[in-house]
């Protein structure tokens, strides 16, 4: 028996990106590990990743072109060849783009965050052919666009040095299940007396293990933020030198919190005003003081303004000035200047399209978040052509996008074009026209940066590609020749654009070598200041945002009151523990784990409503109904259910998820979407 050990990267969209080392057997992966050398990883994986073979090898993994043979969404198709699949793809494209190329519209997220696999070919491919655009929007850019608003980039501290801290605020992130290294860590510092703190609506596995838990109402955070502000004013706990020095626009923000008293905090909050004070002071009085900041508390109106707020927090009390305190968000901005995304992307590709005898222009930017409503709108002089093709590749806009109904009937569209690239029959895979089977990240090379740390990683392939699966470089390349893409840089092959993927700053050798590398970083990045922004100051007052404020929900008593008698309960869907997104949804052993979908309910919500333990419940707005099966207990707070996804709508009780509730309106900054904006009524169901 001839065994090997590969190194890989862990490709899936969470911030750990962890080190993997993958064991081979004649050619078969048999284990998945963390690996031990990789310090942010330190030898430990979470449960889903642990059955990444399960996930490869499963009976149900499409391993053959398909064309569709049914109706859309009834998941009826026949095995065809790679030519004859490839050759229809090409024809139907080609004939849409000579018409309209911005008809056609990639849609794509992070089913793999790798540079490779993700946008390089891809991105080439849609750049020469003139397509729309896609803004990718559904995760993160609220609070993205926020933090480089405030910093001047998506930057904060090293995931290694919360260790070190003597006070963690854990803000919308339920980090045992989402970000279980950054849990490591934040587990030392509690061993050497570290006090923790969850900042939550719902009590999560998190919450459970930190000192306190603080249930404020889904979108409330800015309004605690400035609350906390107005603490640390009146009791002066803060570094006025700092503020003077690496600051801009403190004094229009500081009368603004002066308003927010501890009660008027509690009540928009619904929380104790002791709650407020104690928090403050706690804040205002422990050095170092760091925040664990996620992208749970941004999926609201007001996520933009909120995380504005909170990122100004660590500049008030001078915890930068320790390399255990300040804040991380997200630190995929420290790649910036280490990516080489232009190079991959090839984004000079639209001037063959849109060049000087276009005038220049750039085609269209569609949405991701809106979807629904796009797939469904006409050609006008404000929107453009209708769209007539979609290509899904790393997405599964069918179960993870907003308002669901209307991603369905955009999607059962007869006269849309779909081509989806994946590994499984998704939801969104039923509604293709052709389904063209991928690799997954044992089967391929990659690279990958992270947003959770500042290690760049490297991907090799650990086994041969299962069945006729092909890696999504070599899809588009093949599409390109067929399409007479006839420019070099279609010829790059996955170890060139691999080479190409970071700048010369990167130690390449280091990085094949031992499948990682740190980047060239300060310990304490703003102990001096430094922001990359213009002024190398926190920006407070933002440019073209002005000083920032609680901003409230769209839906929610005060903004829509009429509503909100309708519907009284507010909804956030946070993810099941198990799953990530939707995928891993379908793998035996962790949906097994997970159950069935799951709405959880405080008792004196279920009581109001005769809801006993396990029943199943229909849960329903003005945009339709999820049938689920309700979890009494104390996981949600009054007021507020936890509809726990993302579930395929397949596997639901009844064909839907959680997403047939939640809308399309935007956050504030950022263009995103606001899943847990979201009112909602729930009724017993007979048994």
């Amino acid at each position: 028996m001839k065994t090997l050990t590969v190194r890989g990267a862990c490709p899936h969209d969470c911030p750990d990106t962890c080190a993997l080392r993958i064991t081979v057997q004649d050619g078969r992966a048999v284990k998945v590990q963390g690996d031990p050398d990789h310090p942010p990883t330190h030898g430990a994986l979470c449960t889903k990743v642990s059955r990444y073979p399960e996930r490869t090898y499963h009976p149900e993994r499409v391993l053959r072109p398909l064309r569709r043979t049914g109706p859309k969404g009834s998941g009826r198709f026949e095995p065809i060849g790679w030519e004859a699949a490839l050759d229809e793809v090409a024809a139907r494209l080609r004939a849409i783009a000579a018409r309209a190329p911005e008809a056609v519209v990639p849609y794509s997220y992070a089913g793999t965050m790798g540079m490779l696999q993700g946008e390089s070919m891809a991105a080439r491919f849609f750049h020469r052919l003139g397509a729309s655009l896609l803004d990718r929007t559904i995760c993160a850019s609220a609070g993205g666009d926020a933090l480089a608003a405030t910093y001047g980039g998506k930057v904060g501290m090293h995931l290694e040095h919360y260790a070190e801290s003597k006070l963690i605020l854990i803000w919308g992130s339920n980090s045992i299940a989402s970000n279980l290294h950054f849990w490591t860590f934040a587990q030392q510092a509690k061993r050497a007396g570290a006090k923790l703190v969850c900042i939550d609506p719902r009590r999560t596995e998190t919450a459970d293990k930190c000192h306190r838990h603080i249930a404020l109402r889904p979108g409330t955070d800015g309004a605690l933020a400035l609350g906390l502000m107005h603490e640390l004013i009146v009791n002066d706990w803060l570094d006025h030198d700092y503020i003077a020095r690496h600051t801009e626009g403190w004094a229009a923000l500081r009368e603004r919190a002066l308003a927010w008293t501890p009660e008027r905090t509690a009540a928009v909050c619904g929380i104790g005003a002791d709650e407020v004070r104690t928090l403050a002071r706690d804040y205002g009085t422990t050095r170092p003081a760091a925040i664990r900041l996620n992208y749970g508390m941004q999926r609201v109106r007001g996520g933009g303004n909120a995380t504005r707020l909170i990122a100004i927090l660590p500049c008030l009390v001078g915890a930068w000035r320790h390399r255990a305190g300040g804040l991380l968000l997200s630190a995929s901005g420290w790649f910036k200047r280490f990516r080489n995304d232009a190079a991959l992307q090839r984004p000079d590709l639209l001037e063959q399209v849109y060049g000087p005898a276009a005038g220049g222009r750039r085609p269209r930017t569609i949405n991701m978040s809106t979807i629904g409503d796009d797939l469904l709108r006409e050609t006008s002089p404000d929107f453009g052509p209708r769209i007539e093709a979609l290509v899904v590749y790393n997405s599964n806009p069918v179960a993870v996008a907003p308002e669901s109904r209307k991603v369905v009937a955009g999607f059962a569209r007869e006269d849309l074009f779909t081509v989806v690239l994946e590994h499984f029959m998704t939801d969104t895979a039923d509604h293709a026209d052709i389904v063209l089977p991928a690799t997954t990240q044992l089967e391929h090379l990659d690279v990958h940066t992270s947003y959770g740390h500042t290690w760049a990683m490297l991907n090799r392939p650990a086994i041969a590609p299962l069945g006729d699966a092909k890696p999504n470089t070599q899809i588009f390349r093949e599409l390109a020749a067929r399409l007479g893409f006839d420019d070099p840089c279609f010829a790059d092959d996955d170890e060139t654009l691999a080479r190409s993927a970071l700048s010369a700053e990167v130690d390449v050798a280091a990085l094949e070598a031992q499948g990682w590398v740190k980047l060239p970083l300060p310990e304490a990045p703003f102990a001096e200041g430094g922001f990359p922004t213009p002024s190398g100051r926190c920006q407070i007052d933002a440019p073209g945002l002005g000083v920032p404020d609680h901003v409230p929900n769209h839906e929610s008593p005060d903004s829509a009151p009429a509503l909100a008698g309708r519907y009284p309960l507010a909804m956030i869907s946070p993810p099941a523990r198990n799953f990530l997104n939707s995928t891993f949804v379908n793998v035996t052993s962790l949906r097994d784990i997970e159950g069935e979908p799951l709405l959880e309910i405080h008792p004196d919500d279920a009581a109001a409503r005769g809801i006993a333990d396990g029943q199943v419940v229909r849960v329903f707005n003005d945009r339709g109904e999820y049938v689920c099966k309700a979890s009494v207990g104390s996981r949600a707070r009054p007021g507020v259910v936890n509809g726990l996804g993302i579930w395929w709508r397949k596997l639901g009780l009844r064909g839907t998820n959680v997403n047939e509730l939640t809308h399309q309106k935007l956050t504030d900054i950022g263009r995103a979407p606001a899943f847990y904006d979201c009112l909602v009524e729930v009724a017993a169901l007979p048994s």
